[in-house]
């Protein structure tokens, strides 16, 4: 029998994190299609309406459902409003490991979101799933994604080397494909501990966190 995860929605001060919904489709295309989600990941370029409506409505919910993961719409608590997304996935139900992706939409960045919701995430994968590992794959010339990474408490192991296909703009004003090297992030629940010490000590996410591209 496979494992899935349940159908949940977590919330933080200023994040709702919940299951996409078919009114998401049109913020979630225009997120998708920003350059630096483009150059970044492996989502279809031009990602579409289409596309979009496909990945929030058939894709995600499959994830959870089919035991591959989970996907998270990240929205804000007061507007509503679709600032991310996070999404679970490489589950090893065995040894209890996860990797996870993010991405924040241009309108919202600089506002800590993408560590605000991977620690929300964080939280719940070890506090209510009991997993012991979540870890982060960040190209190695994507020194915003990174940053995100430290700043949550993550520990470097190490680069896949040539593993990655980013995205640059051409002269023409097309892309090409570029090979880049991976660099392995994780976070054990123990890592947490220095995290929960500085909420605890006053600093907010808002004012630790800004530097997320």
């Amino acid at each position: 029998m496979t494992s899935t995860f349940p159908d949940i929605s977590i919330s933080t001060d200023r994040l709702v994190l919940r299951p996409f919904e078919a009114e998401d489709v049109p913020a979630l295309a225009e997120m998708m299609s920003d350059e630096l989600v483009t150059a970044w990941t492996s989502v279809p370029h031009p990602f579409t309406t289409v596309h979009a409506r496909d990945w929030a409505l058939r894709q995600a919910p499959a994830e959870r459902t089919q035991g591959r993961g989970i996907v998270f719409a990240v929205t804000e608590f007061l507007t509503h409003r679709l600032v991310g997304c996070v999404h679970l996935h490489h589950l090893d139900w065995r040894t209890l490991s996860a990797e996870i992706d993010y991405i924040v939409a241009p309108w919202a960045r600089g506002e800590g979101y993408a560590c605000e919701s991977v620690l929300a995430v964080a939280e719940w994968l070890f506090a209510d799933q009991k997993f012991e590992r979540l870890e982060l794959r960040t190209p190695a010339d994507n020194t915003a994604s990174q940053q995100v990474a430290q700043k949550i408490g993550c520990i470097s192991e190490g680069v896949l080397r040539n593993a990655w296909i980013a995205r640059s703009r051409t002269e023409d004003g097309g892309w090409t494909e570029i090979r880049t090297d991976l660099i392995i992030w994780s976070l054990l629940p123990e890592d947490l501990d220095e995290v929960r010490e500085q909420q605890t000590g006053g600093s907010d996410y808002a004012g630790a966190f800004t530097d997320w591209h």
